[in-house]
């Protein structure tokens, strides 16, 4: 029988590419998703026919354990969350509780779906479980690199929320004896990363002016340092992460540090235009709380889950630049068409 995964987040950037990768790994896919139209499942649209569906919601506790009883997966992938840093200073209640409650959410329907209860020593076989805990933990972070040993500062709500789903997953692992591991993944794009993304951003603005249709690019701090990997690597450690011995937390990223400038001028020199032509640095922009340096020590999940990123910053950010302009010569030919046919 083919292993079964249950992927909370599907239709995102990271859910698409972690459903492609399980399909070509003959698994039966399952994501979870909340029933009302979502923009996003284009993503998946191509897929669709490959996968399986069950409602539920991070929000509500019973559609978890209904979702989770009904698949009986072999693997929970927690990637469901609103994972746009900026909108948990306006939103931080919602952000809290999706990013924070939805992990605790996920793993009482584990536990209770898999009969487990407290106190147990060692870890018990069953439905191992995957958080999507993140680099914006570290925040203000003591050292650099940052390790499986770097102490946590998060610096938004965001971050925040991730540490209580770090820490509680941890807690599952050690107080029911659940397989149960984050990933402290950095910073990691695609061209199907969402456009509120400063990389994204930075793609989309440039394939615009270099199509005639956007004068202007306006950014907020040109110097904040991160590390940037490819999303379609990231999903591989996912996996490799619930097929150790052992559970544990582990750090990915690409241990190369780039600016958000470096971002800027890799885009605009591709299309073949100066980008201190078109950006604009503008101060609304900067984060109340500024994460200034991000970089990942991968020597730890290098060698145990025998992993490494195989794109390079500047072949991401041009992979991205190619694919929207693509995407906007469609979009405005596609206009072109319908004025032309009075719709």
């Amino acid at each position: 029988m083919p292993r079964r995964a249950l992927i909370t987040g599907i239709t995102g950037q990271d859910g698409s590419y972690l459903a492609e990768y399980l399909l070509s790994l003959g698994y039966e896919v399952w994501g979870l998703v909340r029933g009302q139209a979502n923009p996003r499942q284009s993503r998946i649209s191509r897929l669709v026919s490959d996968l399986s569906f069950v409602y539920g919601d991070l929000m509500d506790q019973a559609s978890l354990v209904s979702a989770v009883d009904k698949v009986q997966p072999d693997e929970v992938y927690n990637l469901g969350a609103i994972s746009f840093v900026p909108m948990s200073w306006q939103q931080a209640e919602l952000v809290t509780e999706v990013n924070g409650m939805g992990v605790l959410r996920m793993l009482e329907a584990i536990r209770m779906v898999s009969g487990l209860t407290a106190p147990h020593r060692g870890t018990e076989a069953g439905i191992r479980f995957y958080q999507a805990s993140s680099s914006e933990m570290f925040g203000k972070a003591a050292e650099t690199p940052q390790s499986e040993n770097t102490g946590f500062h998060p610096r938004s709500p965001y971050g925040v929320a991730k540490v209580y789903g770090h820490f509680i997953t941890k807690n599952y692992r050690e107080s029911f004896g659940m397989y149960a591991v984050s990933g402290m993944l950095f910073n990691h794009e695609s061209p199907r990363r969402g456009a509120e993304f400063v990389t994204r951003k930075i793609s989309l603005a440039v394939a615009r002016i270099k199509l005639g249709h956007q004068d202007k690019l306006h950014l907020g701090n040109l110097d904040a340092v991160r590390d940037w990997g490819f999303a379609g690597d990231y999903v591989r450690a996912m996996h490799a992460m619930l097929q150790q011995e052992e559970p544990g937390d582990w750090v990915i990223g690409t241990g190369a540090m780039h600016t958000v400038r470096d971002a800027v001028e890799i885009a605009f020199d591709h299309v073949g235009l100066d980008w201190l032509d078109y950006v604009v640095v503008d101060p609304d922009l900067v984060r109340p709380a500024e994460v200034e340096i991000l970089c990942a020590d991968i020597k730890r999940a290098s060698a145990a889950l025998n992993w490494q990123p195989t794109v390079t910053f500047p072949e991401l950010m041009r992979m991205m630049v190619d694919s929207d302009i693509q995407q906007v010569g469609r979009e405005h030919e596609f206009g072109d068409l319908l004025l032309a046919a009075n719709w």
